[in-house]
């Protein structure tokens, strides 16, 4: 498939990345059609956010067509409409069953680093795991 991937402050490209795979049973496959720029990707193009590593995949507001799904995965369905918010939440620990998908405690696994360059924990705000807990995501 292709990507937008980044290489450092100003260097993005698209390349041909690897196909995305089903890894847990409760996964998704999406093809993206639209993927929307925020400001957390001028920070990330301009390299402000640490931890970013050549070759990361840019793009987290995004909406696409699902293309397959796990074998636990029982809200979606090939053929789907989907738009991905920029949080990534498990949806099942005691923040997720209150609402409070932004403070999900399974996703917020280095505190310090939201803390850090947020103020607050980042659920998962841009989807690299590496940055927050090695989530997939």
């Amino acid at each position: 498939m292709k990507a937008v991937c980044w290489h450092g402050k100003a260097d993005v490209r698209v390349e041909t990345v690897p196909d995305p795979e089903i890894e847990d049973p409760r996964d998704a496959i999406v093809k993206v059609t639209s993927c929307a720029i925020c400001g957390s990707d001028l920070h990330l193009y301009d390299h402000f956010i640490p931890g970013m590593e050549s070759g990361d995949i840019l793009g987290h507001e995004f909406m696409g067509e699902v293309m397959e799904v796990g074998a636990d995965n029982k809200k979606l369905k090939k053929g789907d409409r989907v738009v991905v918010p920029f949080t990534i939440c498990c949806g099942e620990c005691e923040q997720c069953r209150r609402g409070n998908f932004s403070v999900c405690e399974r996703s917020n696994r280095k505190k310090k680093l939201g803390d850090t360059a947020f103020g607050h924990s980042t659920a998962g705000l841009f989807g690299y795991s590496h940055l927050t807990g090695g989530y997939p995501g």
